[in-house]
């Protein structure tokens, strides 16, 4: 038994001494280093970069995304960029002087930095003291693909998308400016999801171009400490793409709540919360609200051949031709008057347009149904339009969709016509194509079913000059009881212009 234990004693330290830490045998440390990497070297201060510091390599890599033909670009700028780490696109700026412009979009550099200075200089993370002779251009004709990224996401990571070629879509500009206000200098630009800083060299092609009311701009990020925001900056006038030259029509009412499953009985206790962005006058200006429920047995089932007007148990249409609402006010559309269902808060003190749908046709179209609003299953719909006579032609002036998915569009026009708002487009962004039905295209942007007896309160921000939602409408479910006041569920939409 000892000799076995001895036996054993003495393998385990061979194992041992012939497993000594070493170099994966032929392996060799790679000469090149991915500016994901690099730009981690930066914590705060200046860094001479050398091989101890970039893990053995003394190059980079990249691709060559600044041009200077088109004058908007940081004088002398050259503007790499790679995504050899983890699939992580990342970039890197490289001042080298009037030679930056001899590179253009899809060069394929090698370059060595090692003995180079890594420093951020007015902002923005740069490798500094590279010279011509350190560039060797591998390759040219390299496709780029700029992915598309939202103002929010990259104002909240600002540092992952500098120096990085990216396109912005849907975006407007601030209502303030004046018409006619032309590119030129820093314009806060918005898409939605937030605010940016679209930047434009007086000497750019297009700086004295007017700006647009709605385009797709392509450019490179950087966060000169001159903006609090980053900025981007289209480099020629290819980066532009124009989606709509003027203002759309303004919303005169918007969608902000719904409530599809109050309390006990459905029948004539859901609603919808609407807000109007000017004064009206309904006994004047006609308007009305369109609901379908798209369940698997509703009929007629399969696609709508007639849209909004398919009528039946498919949508339900109630009119609105009688009383007055102020800008900014509040307004409900539904049957009887409570916030929860029976025997909850009578909200009747806030301005109603009631049809008791439960037990009446529609107006003009819909069979009566205990069920206005779906609370599961397939995808359901609000729209709201400026007159009462809705054909499967009409464009509503605002729509929103939740839930799940069914016979909603097939091609060429069965389905339920859109509008451009937060979450539609009646043009499709990058391809602009047309496409004026939900689930069409781009337009496939749905709410979620709200989880059981809650309101759906949409907050979201809407211009009323330009016509543009600058803050998306996002769904909060709001706990409902049986003595919950209206302002539980107010609140939640703003106005601006």
């Amino acid at each position: 038994m000892m000799k076995f234990i001895k036996y054993s004693l003495l393998l385990a330290l061979l194992f041992v001494l012939g497993c000594k830490k070493t170099n994966y045998p032929g392996g060799t440390v790679s000469s090149y280093i991915s500016l994901f990497d690099v730009r981690d070297i930066y914590k705060s201060g200046d860094v001479v970069l050398s091989a101890d510091n970039m893990f053995g390599a003394d190059k980079i890599t990249g691709v060559v995304v600044s041009d200077h033909s088109g004058k908007n670009m940081p004088t002398g700028f050259l503007v790499l960029e790679d995504n050899r780490r983890l699939s992580q696109l990342r970039g890197i700026a490289i001042p080298i002087g009037a030679d930056a412009a001899n590179y253009v979009p899809g060069d394929s550099l090698v370059v060595k930095v090692a003995g180079k200075t890594l420093k951020r200089q007015d902002g923005v993370l740069q490798i500094t003291g590279v010279t011509t002779a350190d560039i060797t251009k591998v390759a040219s004709g390299i496709v780029i693909v700029p992915p598309a990224v939202k103002d929010n996401d990259l104002r909240n990571a600002p540092n992952n998308y500098e120096s990085t070629l990216i396109s912005v879509l849907k975006v407007g500009f601030d209502a303030s400016y004046p018409a006619g206000t032309t590119y030129a200098g820093s314009k806060k630009a918005n898409d939605g999801f937030g605010n940016i800083i679209l930047h434009t060299e007086p000497a750019a092609v297009f700086a004295g171009k007017t700006l647009p009311f709605s385009s797709n701009y392509t450019g490179i990020v950087f966060n000169f400490s001159s903006d609090t925001l980053p900025q981007l900056w289209p480099r020629l006038n290819t980066d532009i793409t124009i989606l709509s030259a003027t203002a759309p029509k303004i919303a005169p009412i918007i969608v902000t709540g719904y409530l599809v499953d109050p309390n006990g009985s459905d029948a004539n206790y859901e609603y919808v919360q609407c807000m109007a962005t000017k004064n009206i006058d309904f006994a004047v200006n006609n308007y009305s609200l369109v609901a379908t429920n798209n369940a698997g047995a509703s009929t007629p089932t399969g696609f709508p051949t007639n849209g909004w007007a398919t009528g039946d148990l498919r949508t339900y249409k109630i009119n609105m031709t009688v009383g007055t609402v102020s800008k900014g006010e509040y307004f409900y559309v539904g049957a009887n008057k409570n916030i929860w269902g029976l025997g909850s808060t009578d909200i009747s003190a806030s301005k109603w347009i009631s049809k008791q749908y439960s037990t009446v046709d529609g107006d003009g179209f819909g069979t009566k149904t205990a069920n206005l609003l779906a609370n599961s299953g397939n995808a359901a719909g609000i729209a709201l339009f400026d007159l009462t006579g809705v054909t499967a032609d009409t464009i509503p002036v605002d729509v929103v969709f939740f839930g799940g998915a069914g016979m909603l569009y097939a091609a060429p026009d069965k389905g339920y016509k859109i509008c451009n708002n937060d979450y539609y487009d009646l043009v499709h962004p990058t391809t602009l194509a047309s496409q004026p039905y939900f689930t069409m295209g781009s337009n496939t942007a749905k709410l979620a079913f709200p989880p059981a007896t809650k309101f759906s309160k949409l907050g979201g921000t809407y211009n009323i000059t330009t016509g543009r939602w600058t803050s998306a409408r996002t769904l909060t479910a709001v706990d409902l009881t049986a003595t919950s006041t209206v302002a539980v569920i107010e609140g939640g939409t703003l106005l601006e212009q």
